[in-house]
């Protein structure tokens, strides 16, 4: 585990947050990206070494859409960079933790990623990420 990442917010609209965020945190977005794996758009804001993603759904039946309609728009996860996934998955899983997809993901950012399982995690989605090399 290297740092965090990023922290992921659900919103409703990815427009309007956009406009909150900068005033915010006097930062313009340095990236906007569709992740048609996930069915979301992302928007992420560099703040030094983290990140802060906005995250909207463009899909009625994906995990953003399900976490705004029971949980409304908030936090919903933390990332953790990692060297390499695949190891930090199978050490997660060897100490009792779960993951909720068996194989990284391509995500956004040029990442592969990995959720863990909140119940396992204190109620925190952690996500794992590590930069696909080019």
């Amino acid at each position: 585990m290297k740092k965090i990442n990023h922290i992921g917010v659900a919103v409703n609209s990815l427009d309007d947050s956009i406009e909150i965020f900068k005033k915010v945190l006097n930062v313009n977005p340095s990236k906007r990206e569709i992740v048609d794996s996930e069915g979301v758009e992302t928007v992420f804001f560099n703040l030094g070494e983290s990140k802060i993603e906005l995250i909207s759904s463009f899909s009625k039946e994906n995990t953003i859409s399900k976490y705004l309609s029971k949980k409304s728009e908030g936090i919903h996860h933390i990332c953790i960079e990692v060297d390499n996934i695949e190891s930090e998955m199978k050490r997660v899983i060897n100490s009792g933790i779960r993951v909720l997809n068996d194989n990284p993901k391509l995500g956004a950012d040029n990442k592969k990623i990995c959720f863990l399982h909140p119940k396992d995690t204190c109620g925190v989605l952690i996500e794992l990420s590590q930069e696909i090399n080019q």
